[in-house]
């Protein structure tokens, strides 16, 4: 019998990608949730599934907003699942500073409600999608491992903190197999316009001057980009070749962590430079003080993936390739860019 995954999120920029990948590489029936009514698509699953027939019979939709419960009617529309990977979250920073409320609530909310179904139908994992963004700024030349500290700078990087908080109450309290990865800026096909590399594309496209933030002494802020197919990958890898930990009793013991990082670490002028590189095109840009011009942004991310890469998985595509394809199809496809 085939496994059965639910997953939240996926008419998102990443859940559409791990719909895809999920299909190309297990025989798993998936079940996707999605309220479609933030950044989520519909015609993101209906591009993917359009070129591939035959997964016409292994996706069931289910429309439903993750801030209220599951009814009893959805609940059987669902049925038993193995795994549940929660990709559902408000993620736009600038967003969430202008409005913490409503990120704070959607976050916590959607995820709170995800864990008391698992409670419920008991899966073999629930892999809780979080970001580098909980444990703050790094100096540019240091990584994060997976149970440093969090010190979040915008409500965005808080209410994913909130998350991994709560998922681990009910690891710890219920037994929900909990995993907890962390990831990077990601990049695909199909990203909403106002993610760093689309706006540069279509920036590029256009002749347009781009802004690259950086600080007062000169310093350009740094992150790694990764695809979002290559964080799937290494979520599947994950789930494939390990079993979650369960709390023991009176233990301090904590649920599993994993940290999925980009290739190498870049400034967003390389960055930039890059996408131009590979489009053939002139650069124009200037530089601004994010400090003075972006309250609550971080300069310097950066994540310590080698307990991932100790385990033997490593990204199938590289940054720059995926970049060169992610570039190819969006200039055979301007629609998505606009």
């Amino acid at each position: 019998m085939e496994n059965k995954l639910l997953l939240t999120g996926i008419g998102g920029s990443i859940g559409c990608h791990f719909l895809a990948h999920f299909m190309h590489n297990t025989d798993w029936d998936v079940v996707g949730i999605a309220s479609f009514r933030h950044k989520g698509w519909s015609d993101r699953v209906n591009e993917m599934m359009s070129h591939h027939s035959e997964w016409a019979g292994r996706l069931t939709m289910v429309t439903h907003d993750l801030v209220g419960p599951f009814s009893q009617m959805t609940k059987n529309k669902i049925g038993k699942v193995d795994y549940i990977i929660n990709l559902v979250a408000l993620s736009d920073v600038e967003a969430s500073i202008y409005d913490p409320v409503t990120f704070i609530q959607n976050n916590i909310w959607s995820t709170l409600n995800l864990l008391e179904y698992a409670r419920e139908v008991k899966p073999e994992a629930f892999v809780q999608f979080s970001t580098d963004e909980v444990f703050g700024p790094t100096d540019g030349k240091s990584f994060y491992k997976e149970w440093d500290s969090h010190v979040p700078s915008n409500p965005y990087a808080a209410s994913k903190s909130c998350q991994e908080q709560i998922a681990t109450s009910y690891w710890r309290t219920y037994g929900v197999p909990l995993i907890i990865t962390h990831t990077m800026n990601n990049f695909a096909e199909m990203q909403q316009g106002s993610k760093f590399p689309v706006m540069i594309q279509k920036a590029i496209e256009k002749g347009e001057e781009i802004t690259i933030h950086g600080e007062s002494n000169g310093e350009i802020g740094s992150r790694s980009y990764i695809h979002s197919r290559n964080v799937a990958d290494a979520v599947l890898f994950i789930l494939k070749n390990t079993k979650p930990h369960i709390h023991e009793p009176l233990g301090i013991d904590k649920p599993d962590c994993y940290n999925i990082a980009g290739d190498k670490q870049l400034t967003n002028l390389e960055l930039a430079e890059t996408i131009a590189r590979l489009m053939g095109k002139e650069l124009k840009y200037r530089i601004v003080d994010s400090h003075k011009a972006r309250p609550g942004h971080d300069p310097h991310y950066g994540l310590d993936d080698s307990k991932l890469k100790n385990l033997g998985w490593k990204s199938p595509i590289s940054f720059e390739e995926s970049l060169a394809n992610t570039i190819k199809w969006q200039q055979e496809n301007p629609e998505w860019i606009k």
